[in-house]
């Protein structure tokens, strides 16, 4: 082989993808550093930092996790996150993908204007609606059997049912752009074998919709289960936290075991992870959609 045809066949570095590719590698170690920072001290005594400081190594130990786990009382906050975050989850997706097909098939009057609700209700601050949402879920009564306060207020539902208020219009929103992208033709051809409005959402609509709701499930997965604010407000029963609030557990009055607190974040942020690397695939495939469609 001569140079010239090895010399062709090397690639040529640029300047600019070599300044490109170490602006990402800094920005990734910098995103990285805080988690690793936590995981590394999460196994440290704090006896142990406390004489010889943060940066220093060794005092290496477990007992961080299992302190972590009986004080934060993390069974019983991770069924809680379980329930409301699952359920949140499909309602939101339900709903959203119902919305967005009639939204996107369907032309009437008022179909900019609901979709402009959707996406506005996804701009006001959760702070703003305190007072009216606090006192409106203490106001509505409801059966025993289905919360055990007797209202919205300090149970799972009220949680539930404002995490999904709050993360419809944004669903709303991605599915209804995705939809229009799909080619009318194949809404034509069903209409033309006689299939119903159900059929076409449900039978033709839904399939094609399993890319963007795995990237969004995996979305507001994450979204609800860090969900603070309202479930700090909305709860008053310790034994109905979910496990963002139990962290609140492992802070002392005087001071905080940050090695014990970075072992509880770990605990906390594992089922999000979990969640992340399994639809890792169908997330990154839902976000990368209709980049190419004109």
């Amino acid at each position: 082989m001569s140079d010239d045809t090895a010399g062709h066949r090397r690639q040529r570095v640029h300047p600019a993808r070599v300044v490109l590719h170490t602006f990402l590698i800094v920005i990734s170690l910098a995103w990285l550093f805080p988690m690793a920072w936590a995981l590394f001290n999460s196994f440290r005594d704090y006896g142990y930092t406390l004489q010889h400081g943060y940066l220093s190594f060794g005092g290496f130990t477990l007992d961080n996790y299992v302190d972590a786990w009986e004080r934060g009382g993390f069974a019983n906050s991770f069924w809680n996150s379980a329930v409301i975050t699952v359920t949140a989850v499909v309602a939101t997706l339900i709903l959203s993908s119902c919305a967005a097909f009639v939204l996107a098939r369907y032309s009437f009057r008022f179909n900019l204007g609901m979709l402009a609700v959707f996406v506005a209700a996804n701009l006001l601050p959760p702070q703003s609606l305190l007072i009216p949402v606090y006192r409106m879920f203490r106001a509505v009564e409801l059966p025993y059997w289905l919360s055990s306060s007797g209202s919205l207020l300090d149970s799972h539902l009220g949680v539930i049912i404002i995490n999904v208020a709050f993360q419809t219009g944004f669903c709303t929103f991605v599915l209804s752009n995705y939809i229009k992208t799909l080619p009318k033709e194949i809404y034509e051809s069903a209409m033309l074998d006689g299939a119903s409005v159900w059929t076409q959402f449900a039978g033709l609509t839904v399939p094609l919709l399993r890319p963007p709701l795995a990237a969004l499930a995996t979305l507001q997965t994450a979204w609800i289960y860090n969900e603070f604010f309202w479930a700090t407000v909305l709860m008053q029963s310790g034994d109905k936290f979910p496990v963002t609030s139990s962290l609140n557990n492992l802070k002392g009055s005087f001071f905080t075991d940050y090695n014990l607190l970075s072992a509880g974040s770990i605990i906390a942020a594992l089922p999000v992870l979990a969640v992340f690397f399994i639809l890792q695939k169908q997330f990154v495939a839902g976000l990368t959609l209709g980049a190419t469609k004109g």
